[in-house]
């Protein structure tokens, strides 16, 4: 399955990004063979709906599942509806993309089955 880590540095062994939408770079992987490549987050930058179109990138990029440290409920609602699985990244622990990846095979990552917080009143989400 091709999984999308969101990281600050693009590569597997580069640091975890904490937030889906405002993530540096995603870091697509197989969890079988463990090839991977990483892209710069075109929606970074966005004034507004960067989880909206974070999750149109990963989509594009044919990623089944993505982990990350933070899913806002519109980047929620468009991975759910593109039915891409998120996987939740432990809190307040410095990791890797490439110890996350272990921890999604051993089956150590929780799965999210709703937005991690809510959008603040006149702010965009992620």
């Amino acid at each position: 399955m091709k999984i999308a880590i969101t990281t600050e540095t693009g590569d597997l062994d580069g640091a975890f990004h904490s937030r889906f939408g405002r993530a540096a770079h995603f870091v697509f992987v197989d969890d079988e063979t463990e090839e991977w490549q990483a892209y710069a987050n075109p929606a970074r930058d966005a004034s507004g709906g960067a989880g909206i179109q974070a999750a149109q990138f990963i989509s594009e990029h044919g990623a089944l599942a993505a982990i990350s440290g933070d899913f806002g409920p519109k980047a929620y609602n468009a991975l759910a509806a593109g039915g891409i699985q998120m996987f939740l990244a432990p809190a307040n622990e410095s990791l890797t993309a490439r110890e996350l990846l272990a921890r999604f095979q051993q089956g150590q990552l929780k799965q999210v089955s709703a937005p991690t917080h809510q959008t603040p009143p006149g702010k965009g989400g992620q």
